[in-house]
Parts: C-alpha cells; structure tokens; sequence
C-alpha cells in the first residue's frame, strides 16, 4: 500500500509540472509519513546521498565549462573544428560535431554543450544558409557526446552511487564517445549528399595550423583533466578543481577575456546549478533507500533473471527500463534512483559495473532529446528562437544514429571495457 502510495504521489506531482527534485521528496516524504517511520529518515537519508567526495567533482566541472562559454574559449574551439572538418560537404555540420568532441573533453554536461557552442554553431549555420532545422538537430544531438566523453558529471554521479571507479568510467566513455561522433558525421554526409549542403571552405594548411596555436591552450584542459587521472596524479574531484584553475588562467590572465566581475557572475550562475542538482540527488537518494529497503532490487533482479540470466537478455531489459525512464525524468535523478535498483541485477548476470555505466549514461542521453523532459531541447529552444514543438521533429532523425551506437556498445561489451582492462586491471 505504502509503496502504490510513493507511486502515486510522484507520478501526480510529475503531471502538474512540479520540478523533479521537489516531486521526489514528496513522494519519498508521503511514504514515510504513512509507514510511521521517523521524520528524520528524510533528512538523514537526504543528507548523506550527498555527503560524498566525488560529488564535489560536480560543481568545479560546472564552473570550468561555465568560464569557458563565458571567457570566449567555446569560439577558439569552433574556429580550429572548422578549420580540420569545414572542408567536407556539409562542412559546418561536421564542425558541429568535431567542436562538440572537443568541448566534451572540458564541460562533462550536454546542457553546457548546447548552451556554450550551440549558440555560435547554430548562427554560423545559419548564416552560411543551412536549414535552421537541420543546425538546431544536430546541435542537440551532436551535445549528448559531452556527458560521455571523458570528464561526465552523469559518470561522477553513477560512480559514486555503484561504488564504481571514476577514473575506469572516465576511460571507459573515450570509444563509444568517438563513435557517436563518427555515426553522426555519417548521418550529416548521408544529408549533405540530399541537400547539397555546400562546404564550409578548402582546407588549408595555414588556417588549421593558426587555428590549433589559438585553441592549443584551451586544448590542454582535456589532457590535464584525463592524464591527471589516467596517471594517479590528481582523483577526478582534484582533476575538475585543476580545470577551473587553468581556465581561470586562460581567462583573466591569457587571454584577458574574463574580468572579476565576469568570474563572480559565473559563480552565482554555478552555485545555482550545483543547487539544483545537488537536491535532485538528495531527494533521489532517499527514493532510493526506500526502493532498497523494500527489496526492489532483489524483487525485480529474480524477476529477470526468472525469465533468462543471459547477459544479453538482461542488457536488454535494462535497456528498455532506462530508455523508458529517461524519457520522464532527469538525468542525475535517474542514475540516483536506478543504479541501486539495477547494479545488483547486473551482477547477477555477470555485466561489468562499468560497462553498465556506459551504458545507462548513453541510454539516459537520448532521454536528453526526448519530450516531456528534453533538458537540451528546450536549452537550444531559447537560444535559436525555435518553438520546443519543432526542436523536437528536427532532433527526431539524429536519434537513429545515437540509438544505433547505445545498442553497439549495450552488446559489445569491449568498446568500453577494452581501455580500462588495459589501463587500470
């Protein structure tokens, strides 16, 4: 009864509109009242979902991808991606991707990617006459490569809840981030051979090589953050503080295009996302214990494992959970409230905690291009002008490629697993 309860009230508060986090709570709240149980589960199961050192990655890697969009270093990203990839039919739609690549290696969330480049790349787009349909869909879809590129704040998020290592996970998302891009420039090929999408510009030497002195700099935040790690100089919470470090130094003392006052800004803007996301975890984490001490997890791992304990069958089960889930809630909450549910079913059936992480990262990022949440749809609504109706129609296509590399990597086990097996066991 207890439990069609916390259902119910969360399904309810999902339909009016109420923000995740909030709906979470007063569903988790609506339980615990109703079973009797202390008020002070609430509160302790909330406190400690987000006592976690990992979790302080989380902020620092905001702030760094914030004073990149800020500082002007999105726009020395976009000039070198144009300068290697403009030259191909289609050009700018591949520098779309090439740029989303790079910046997927210093801001670790789609929303950032979307709101910092998605900007430039949509005008440029549009400028050098591409439909405006085409540039708001594959800026989306192109934006999902950041959380799974090396650093990902989802990744920070799903160690933390699966006791998985960090740095494995970071290594783990380098191949299946590579192959996204690579799907989706196929996808922009297969439309500029349609459209006859003229190219960006002829390549030249000098221009890629001027372009990559500009970008060398902002360039390096990728190697710092994953060689830090990689090598055991720094944990990834140290690698997303020395990030904002060198992007500060880029910005106040390089470049010069960061004032105080800019920094101060961008620090509001980070405490308040940091906020927002912190509370969705809280909240989740005490939807999760409820789920656990209910034995959710034993309960649904004997189903599955009733039916079959393949492997494959199991991926794909969870597969169709998460896709489900991710279209109606948001990403963090969704880690927080899944993986505690799922890793155990996982093991069972002999899946690498880190493989699955992939995965459900991967899988949780088309819930990113998805009605009703579409985080990153609506993002891109307000910065190209674009009604949310129709950033959701000019996404729909770029998912097949997307949907295409989640099942390659779901049952190809060694796409993601081949560089920590290398690197770290």
């Amino acid at each position: 009864m207890e439990l069609i309860l916390l259902f119910l009230v969360l399904a309810l508060t999902l339909i009016m509109g109420i923000p995740v986090g909030i709906s979470l709570g007063l569903a988790s709240f609506a339980y615990v009242w109703v079973s009797g149980l202390p008020d002070a589960v609430v509160l302790h199961n909330m406190v400690g979902g987000v006592n976690s050192f990992p979790l302080l990655a989380v902020p620092f890697f905001i702030l760094a991808g914030q004073l990149m969009n800020t500082g002007g270093i999105t726009e020395r990203i976009f000039a070198f991606a144009r300068a290697v990839v403009g030259w191909m039919p289609g050009g700018l739609g591949h520098v779309n991707i090439g740029a989303s690549v790079l910046f997927a290696g210093m801001s670790g969330a789609a929303v950032a990617d979307a709101g910092g480049l998605g900007a430039v790349e949509i005008k440029a787009m549009r400028q050098a006459g591409y439909d405006t349909d085409f540039a708001v869909g594959i800026t989306a879809a192109s934006s999902t490569i950041g959380p799974i590129i090396p650093p990902s704040l989802p990744l920070i998020v799903y160690g933390v809840m699966a006791s998985a290592s960090i740095g494995e996970l970071f290594v783990a998302g380098l191949v299946p981030g590579l192959l996204m891009a690579v799907a989706l420039m196929v996808m922009v090929a297969w439309y500029s051979w349609r459209r006859a999408y003229p190219r960006d510009a002829a390549f030249r030497l000098r221009y890629v090589r001027d372009s990559f002195r500009a970008a060398f700099l902002p360039l390096m935040t990728p190697a710092i953050i994953i060689g830090g790690i990689v090598t055991g100089a720094f944990t990834p919470t140290e690698a997303a503080v020395a990030a904002v470090f060198w992007t500060l130094i880029l910005g106040v003392f390089v470049y010069r295009s960061l004032t105080w006052r800019h920094v101060v800004r961008v620090m509001f803007d980070t405490v308040e996302t940091t906020a927002s996301i912190l509370f969705i975890v809280a909240s989740a984490a005490i939807f999760a214990w409820i789920l656990i001490s209910n034995q959710m997890a034993a309960r649904l791992a004997g189903a599955v494992l009733a039916i079959s304990d393949n492997p494959g069958f199991v991926m794909f089960a969870i597969l169709v959970i998460v896709l489900v889930l991710g279209l109606f809630m948001e990403t963090v909450a969704a880690i927080t409230i899944l993986v505690p549910v799922l890793a155990p079913v996982s093991l069972a059936a002999g899946i690498d905690p880190v493989h699955l992480g992939i995965v459900i990262v991967l899988a949780l990022m088309i819930g990113l291009l998805t009605p009703p949440v579409g985080l990153v749809l609506y993002v891109l609504a307000g910065v190209s002008g674009v009604s949310f109706e129709r950033c959701v129609k000019a996404t729909a296509p770029f998912l097949i490629p997307l949907v295409g590399v989640l099942l390659l990597v779901a049952f190809v086990p060694e796409l993601s697993l081949a560089l920590p097996r290398w690197l770290y066991r």
